[in-house]
């Protein structure tokens, strides 16, 4: 979008995880302010002073952010108010520090246990797990499924995962409008 530009490449204007979309591991997404992607929020942000997150908005939470969370698109927007408040409680240093080691766990999942088609459940329990289950996942994945085949080793990864999202009440899956 035209004069949009921000300077945080991990975290969206609205709170998505920029570093952890599926689009953006495919080069398709720089993320708000450094792609071509259009976003109403983006102009909204241009209207109001260019805040770099809209929290920084004396409006904020606004219309905008009454059902923000209900659904998916290529992301899960299930964190985007909390993970807002969980940057403005950590700081921006902090906060992204936890996504690029996110980022850097997720390229793990995705090189060693991606059987090809993984890539949105990985995405998606990078998104929403701990940083340290995703780390108790992968050191327990590498100790049992060494010398298995990839379809074995995506599966049993897969199963871990699911463990830990169904224990915290989560579902690694993305929720689609109108279904439910």
């Amino acid at each position: 979008m035209k004069n949009f530009q921000r300077k945080n490449p991990w975290l969206s204007l609205c709170g998505l995880n920029c570093g952890l979309c599926p689009m953006q591991l495919n080069g398709s997404c720089g993320g708000c302010g450094f792609g071509s992607q259009s976003c109403p929020l983006a102009r909204c942000s241009l209207a109001h002073g260019k805040p770099e997150y809209c929290i920084e908005c004396s409006e904020y939470p606004c219309e905008k952010y009454e059902h923000i969370d209900e659904y998916d698109s290529f992301i899960t927007h299930q964190n985007q108010k909390a993970d807002l408040e969980k940057l403005r409680h950590w700081g921006e240093d902090r906060y992204c520090e936890e996504q690029i080691k996110k980022r850097e766990l997720l390229e793990r999942l995705l090189v060693e246990y991606n059987d090809g088609r993984k890539k949105t459940m990985f995405c998606l329990a990078a998104n929403l797990l701990e940083t340290e289950e995703l780390i108790r996942s992968l050191e327990e994945a590498d100790a049992r499924t060494k010398g298995l085949p990839q379809k074995a080793r995506a599966a049993y990864m897969a199963q871990l995962l699911q463990d830990c999202a169904e224990k915290r009440g989560i579902l690694l899956k993305l929720r689609k409008k109108g279904k439910r």
